[in-house]
């Protein structure tokens, strides 16, 4: 292949299914996303995001949860979050086997919201996090914050997030990621809703803030 050319390839393993991005010129840095409770792997918004971070240079892992490994359809159960965990867990250490560099861990909605706190249990699973539209509160229930581990968070985040999003508004996004005691970085994307336009966004940006890390 050309020397500035990614190479996709699908990952099926017992444990990790996906999608591989292999840029032609791999900077040795690795990046796991993972997808919102609605979608998969393929969901457009993670293939937009997989295509930008090979562009730059990094090699990209984007990733089924364990719940939509066994059903192709519907939503996560609370019961499972613990194996979805366990699913990133082990496409982190899949992916650390193919890169020399740091690993950073991400994913959309539910997804980032999974690896997040994965994060906060087990600090040395990402050198870093990508967190797309992270589900602040259910829509129209501030009350419900989903931010408990934040104060946990011993890792730089990036957040990525619409100033229509009605999972949660840029300002109580900016309040509730004061509680983060490491770095983190709000990117906020003018217009657009809880699914970032699938994708149709200027990534420039948060590469750059990715490189930061």
């Amino acid at each position: 292949m050309d020397r500035d050319e990614t190479r996709i390839a699908a990952v099926a393993e017992s444990e990790v299914s996906g999608f591989l991005h292999r840029p032609g010129r791999a900077d040795g840095r690795g990046l796991v996303l993972t997808h919102g409770a609605g979608g998969n792997c393929r969901a457009p918004l993670l293939s937009a995001t997989a295509a930008a971070f090979a562009a730059a240079g990094v090699t990209v892992l984007r990733c089924d949860l364990a719940f939509r490994r066994r059903r192709a359809t519907g939503p996560p159960q609370r019961m499972t979050a613990a194996a979805d965990r366990a699913s990133l867990g082990a496409a982190v250490g899949h992916l650390r086997r193919l890169v020399a560099g740091p690993v950073y861990l991400g994913g959309h909605s539910y997804g980032g919201r999974q690896a997040s706190i994965l994060a906060a249990e087990a600090p040395a699973i990402a050198a870093g996090l990508l967190l797309l539209s992270y589900p602040l509160h259910p829509p129209a229930r501030p009350d419900q914050m989903r931010t408990a581990h934040f104060p946990n968070l011993a890792r730089s985040a990036i957040f990525v997030h619409g100033d229509a999003d009605p999972f949660g508004a840029l300002g109580e996004l900016q309040e509730a990621i004061a509680t983060i005691p490491a770095p983190t970085w709000l990117i906020p994307i003018a217009g657009a809703g809880h699914d970032l336009r699938r994708g149709r966004i200027e990534f420039a940006p948060i590469v750059a803030a990715l490189a930061a890390v």
